[in-house]
């Protein structure tokens, strides 16, 4: 028997409000373009516009089952040539194989950073997340990002739920698990049963919490830094909280986030966090504290609906943090790219 659409159609309503919402925006952006502007879409480095609904990737025939289905991280590619797959392994593989190993006695950051939607803003966001991160965190030679094209560029492997499954497996093989610190950056479309992972037409996906935290239990990899940016990001939290654990996310569990049209350079919590906060040498509980003042500011002054940015930071963390933050660059750097808000 087929789920009763009525059991799950809200929501899955929640879950593209965002998505709908930023389609929209790229079709007035598309409208308003000089034929100039149009004529540059067809280049290689112009990520694929979403123009189809996001489909019902759940399975069962209760909304309980639909739901567990979600937890377990479905992902549909469709309509991608041989030539196109052929060449992401081969951005993956090459973007694996430079990392470096582990350093003994030394607390080594592996940072990741990935895109999971192909609107512009989540590439962007995530490039410069992979270089700052790298400097604060002292991870040259062991930082990848995973992001498709951002409007001028598209020379790294994409992300997706399988390319991060995959490079969380690689990691894990080249660190020392018992040593070395997992710093993850994710940015994209959310919903309440975890991230979308939204490639043109070709590519959607939910990656769940529950997802996440067996990938890394069964990796090994407890010591953690982990900044979702997503509405709905709170979700994460209860499941990935732990000992050695830092999470940090854009909103609530049942809150939207700010800033994803495809024409930003940032969100309101990637600028925050990234672009302004993890440039400071301060410590990560103060970067936190730092995020909430301005994204609170933001969010008042333009009447939106608080995002709520959730910090949970383990009792273990600061067994290791120390000597990650000992390392950070002593001097701020200045923001890159277009303020998320007008200043």
């Amino acid at each position: 028997m087929a789920l009763d659409v009525g059991l799950w159609l809200q929501d899955v309503v929640a879950m593209q409000k965002c998505s709908f919402f930023s389609l929209g925006m790229a079709a007035i952006a598309v409208s308003l373009a000089s034929p100039d502007d149009l004529s540059a879409q067809g280049n290689s480095s112009q990520p694929p516009a979403h123009t189809a609904p996001f489909p019902n990737l759940g399975t069962g025939e209760t909304r309980d089952e639909f739901v567990d289905s979600l937890a377990l991280s479905p992902q549909l590619q469709r309509d991608m040539s041989p030539r196109e797959l052929l060449e992401q392994r081969r951005r993956l593989s090459r973007s694996l194989d430079v990392l470096q190993p582990q350093r003994p006695g030394v607390v080594d950051a592996y940072v990741v950073t990935i895109a999971f939607d192909s609107d512009p803003v989540f590439a962007r966001e995530a490039r410069v997340a992979g270089d700052v991160l790298s400097q604060r965190y002292d991870g040259a030679g062991r930082t990848l990002t995973l992001a498709g094209p951002d409007g001028q560029r598209d020379d790294l492997p994409r992300g997706s739920i399988e390319s991060l499954l995959v490079s969380l497996g690689h990691i894990a093989e080249v660190m020392d698990t018992d040593e070395d610190v997992l710093v993850l950056y994710t940015t994209s479309h959310g919903s309440k049963w975890g991230l979308a992972y939204h490639y043109g037409d070709s590519g959607y996906g939910i990656f769940s919490p529950a997802r996440l935290k067996v990938a890394l239990e069964e990796l090994g990899i407890v010591r953690r830094i982990l900044v979702i940016s997503a509405c709905y990001s709170g979700v994460f939290v209860p499941a990935m909280a732990s000992a050695d654990t830092a999470i940090l996310t854009a909103a609530a569990s049942e809150r939207n986030s700010f800033g994803c049209e495809p024409q930003n350079d940032w969100t309101f919590y990637g600028d925050a966090m990234i672009n302004r906060a993890m440039r400071q040498p301060v410590p990560l509980s103060e970067v936190a504290s730092e995020v909430n003042r301005t994204i609170a500011e933001w969010e008042s002054g333009r009447r939106l609906l608080a995002s709520l940015p959730q910090t949970s930071i383990g009792a273990g963390v600061s067994d290791w943090l120390p000597a990650l933050e000992a390392r950070m660059p002593q001097v701020a750097t200045a923001p890159v790219g277009r303020p998320a808000v007008g200043e």
